[in-house]
């Protein structure tokens, strides 16, 4: 997959993550705004040619090592990927459930990251202008 194909991932998955907000399902769009972010942090290892771990928490760790220490994206990204792995674990594998309110504020993080993730480390190109995908 290339970055643009994983950032179109990470974006579907914001929007589904909306959707299943809509309907009342926490759990769900947890699970899909994490998607979204974890789809985001893939996009940028592969933009900087770097490879990337085999295991969530691998990319997860490799990310903050990589991106947010390093200053390229700021701290609150870091913290918003890795909060978001706590509640899709909650979401997925633990019988409690996600609260909505908590749900709504990591959909929200998941587009801040999907933007800083896409304006950092994926340059437009002329053609996604062309094709009304810039910015």
């Amino acid at each position: 997959m290339t970055p643009a194909d994983l950032i179109a991932k990470a974006i579907q998955a914001t929007t589904s993550a909306k959707v299943l907000l809509k309907t009342g399902d926490a759990d769900g769009a947890s699970n899909r705004a994490y998607y979204a972010m974890f789809d985001a942090a893939r996009a940028a290892f592969i933009a900087a040619g770097v490879e990337i771990g085999k295991t969530h928490r691998g990319v997860l760790n490799a990310f903050s090592a990589r991106f947010i220490k390093d200053g390229s994206l700021p701290k609150n990204i870091g913290r918003f990927l890795k909060r978001a792995e706590t509640f899709r674990y909650v979401a997925d594998y633990e019988g409690s459930l996600v609260r909505l309110s908590d749900a709504s504020e990591l959909v929200a993080q998941a587009e801040q990251i999907v933007a800083a993730v896409r304006a950092t480390c994926l340059p437009e190109s002329p053609d996604d202008e062309r094709n009304g995908q810039g910015g």
